[in-house]
């Protein structure tokens, strides 16, 4: 007699999945948006934010309303979410630290709430005041210990500062310290020189930075002095996975590039890797260079730029079973400590 069993589900974490603050969103409407932020409307009357430096953005009540964002979830099949702000609200270009400090208090106590009230589906990451790393410390450790929070989305870069700067090694070191993961978002609120054609600002730009900022970390010795520290790359790594070889030549080669203790590529399992590479090949080499167990499901949701559902993505890919269960959901689990409502492991 042949037994009734329930189908195991593989649980679908989404790592990569930003949130932006309704009062951000009310206050560019009517026309006193932070920052200079403004709504306009595209020609088919869909609202966008326009940043006075220029970038756009098309935003929907999925960026701000909680319970928009989990009938999408549902819709496309996650069962949970980490929440991150919109990496364009980064807002480290602010001269007044003070005024950088609140809105991160501001943006972290909403994305907070929504976890809160998401019913076990979704947590969140903190943004920090990074122009001020004093701030930006004292931030990390109120969003981990009194709001709960999972790590924190930083750029790969502060304004014209590196990671790499000393300045900013207190927060790196807390973050180690905590033991929560920075996740190395890329972030444009203008447009990049030489990119303003064709989206490359984007396209291009955005997989750069990636790159340079995780390169900085690198070469500058800083995964050595903080071997715990925990790093989270989107876009799939950017340039990193596939360009590792020149790194370890110019290692070699340049006087330079000698801050880092061992050769570059030794580096690599030191960061996380999103599945964002909108094709199977070169998310095949990603996991190939790094390993299954540093890659990480993401989407980007609700940019137009993301990534589609787990199958979609790792459709074409070669897996074993295990290996695709860890990248769809157990990977993220451990990695941000996420806690499993009852009911999402089988259904």
């Amino acid at each position: 007699m042949r037994e009734s069993r329930k189908k195991e589900h593989v649980l679908r974490v989404d790592i990569h999945s930003h949130f932006a603050p309704a009062d951000i969103i009310a206050g560019a409407r009517a026309g006193r948006g932070f920052d200079g932020l403004r709504i306009e409307r595209d020609a088919a009357g869909r609202e966008r934010v326009r940043h006075r430096q220029g970038f756009w953005w098309a935003v929907d009540p999925t960026f701000y309303d909680i319970e928009a964002r989990l009938a999408a979830m549902d819709e496309h099949g996650w069962d949970l979410a980490v929440l991150s702000l919109t990496p364009t609200l980064l807002m480290y270009w602010l001269a007044d630290a003070s005024e950088a400090a609140g809105f991160c208090r501001m943006a972290n106590d909403t994305l907070a709430a929504a976890a809160a009230d998401s019913g076990g589906r979704a947590v969140a990451v903190a943004t920090l005041p990074m122009q001020d790393p004093a701030a930006a410390v004292t931030e990390l450790r109120r969003a981990v210990r009194e709001l709960g929070m999972k790590g924190a989305q930083i750029g790969p870069r502060v304004e014209d500062l590196g990671l790499d700067h000393r300045s900013l090694r207190p927060v790196l070191a807390e973050a180690a310290t905590l033991g929560v993961p920075l996740i190395l978002h890329p972030y444009n609120a203008g447009i990049r020189t030489g990119l303003t054609d064709y989206y490359l600002t984007n396209l291009v730009g955005n997989p750069l930075e990636s790159t340079v900022g995780a390169a900085r970390l690198i070469f500058g010795g800083v995964l050595d002095e903080l071997p715990e520290l925990k790093l989270v790359l989107m876009h799939g790594g950017g340039y990193l996975p596939y360009q590792i070889g020149r790194f370890d030549h110019g290692h070699r080669v340049r006087t330079e590039t000698k801050g880092c203790q061992a050769a570059p590529s030794t580096y690599l399992r030191r960061f996380w890797y999103d599945t964002i590479t909108h094709a199977p090949s070169p998310l095949q080499f990603l996991i190939g260079q790094v390993g299954a167990d540093r890659v990480v499901y993401g989407t980007d949701f609700p940019f137009d730029m993301g990534g589609g559902p787990v199958a979609a993505q790792l459709a074409g890919v070669a897996l074993a079973e295990a290996d695709r269960t860890r990248i769809a959901g157990g990977n993220a689990v451990e990695l941000f400590g996420l806690d499993v409502p009852a009911g999402l492991g089988v259904r």
